[in-house]
């Protein structure tokens, strides 16, 4: 039996050309761009167009990956969209981008894990190529957070932008591509950060919308100290199962939330700044598309070369928190 790895072929990304900057936030809200800096390290976001759907961006971006692989719309055999804010409750976002895209003989299916979501879909995309069911996976994390985000809350409204950002999963050369993955969830703090309303335990009612629970909630203090100690469990976790330590990392990309989690991993690691990918300053947090949009960029400004070994680290909602160690195996 012939052995072979499976790893990213193609990656791309899609962000919306609005603008919010920390400035036109102190218009709306009690905030100011010196406390959003100082506390979450983000300095603008983008918001999307009100007629435009997660759907919409998802598909550009995933148009973008096909191109980067070779890849025809026709070749893939499954679509997941990772996603927390969905077309609709059904079908499935990633439905409506095989409709887009024209991909007539994928599968598709959504996956909610929050911020981490980006990590258990292409953790679930490696089982179903290893496994010999599929060759070609499209893998996408794309959000419209900012169609769920409370205005008038400024403790999550200064937070969150949205994006998109898809990758092709299939075989490639042994040794290379996926190294190992962990996954891990604790259903005992799904409170802290939550939409309350809009689902099967709280249906919306004109009471639900009244009172703001079809929004974004947060526990922002206990959210904080589950990343910091998360991130750090996670990295060494799925470092240990690839065989490697932190020293052997050329490239971490982060889920992009708060630039003061970000510097607490990085101490905990031992690993210098420069060996870490940041752009949440332009972006703020795009929950399961902030991996994948940070990997394009990444790859963009020619940050990683082929053999480099990267280490990709999430938590989010759930609480849920993934890594996964790759070897990378794309030629420039």
């Amino acid at each position: 039996m012939v052995e072979f790895g499976v790893g990213i072929t193609g990656v791309g990304s899609f962000v919306p050309e609005k603008i919010m900057t920390n400035s036109d936030l102190e218009k709306i809200v009690d905030t100011s761009n010196e406390w959003i800096i100082d506390r979450t390290g983000i300095e603008e976001r983008r918001i999307a167009e009100e007629n435009i759907a997660t759907s919409d961006i998802a598909a550009i971006a995933a148009q973008r990956a096909m191109e980067d692989a070779k890849v025809l719309p026709e070749e893939i055999d499954l679509i997941l969209v990772a996603t927390i804010s969905p077309d609709y409750i059904f079908p499935s976002t990633a439905c409506m981008v095989q409709k887009h895209i024209g991909a007539t003989n994928a599968a598709a299916f959504d996956i909610n894990a929050g911020c981490t979501g980006f990590i258990y879909a292409l953790t679930t995309a490696k089982g179903f190529v290893k496994s010999g069911i599929y060759k070609k996976v499209l893998v996408i994390g794309a959000e419209t957070l900012s169609k769920i985000v409370n205005w008038k809350d400024r403790n999550t409204c200064v937070l969150f932008g949205d994006g998109a950002g898809a990758c092709i999963v299939e075989p490639c050369e042994d040794g290379f591509g996926m190294l190992a993955e962990d996954l891990g969830s604790d259903g005992s703090k799904g409170d802290v950060l939550i939409v309350p309303a809009g689902g099967s335990k709280k249906p919306t009612s004109l009471e639900t919308v009244e009172e703001g629970l079809n929004f974004i909630k947060m526990d922002g203090r206990e959210v904080f100290k589950f990343a910091v100690r998360i991130m750090e469990k996670a990295s060494n976790d799925v470092l240990k199962k690839a065989g490697l330590t932190s020293k052997d990392i050329d490239l971490l990309v982060p889920h992009q939330a708060n630039i003061r989690i970000i510097d607490a991993a990085l101490k905990k690691l031992d690993l210098e700044k420069e060996k870490v990918f940041v752009n949440l300053e332009k972006y703020g947090n795009t929950s399961a598309a902030s991996i994948p949009v940070a990997l394009d960029e990444a790859l963009d400004q020619k940050r990683i070369r082929k053999g480099d070994n990267l280490l990709l680290v999430a938590f989010g909602a759930g609480l849920t928190w993934g890594g996964v160690v790759l070897k990378w195996n794309k030629e420039e």
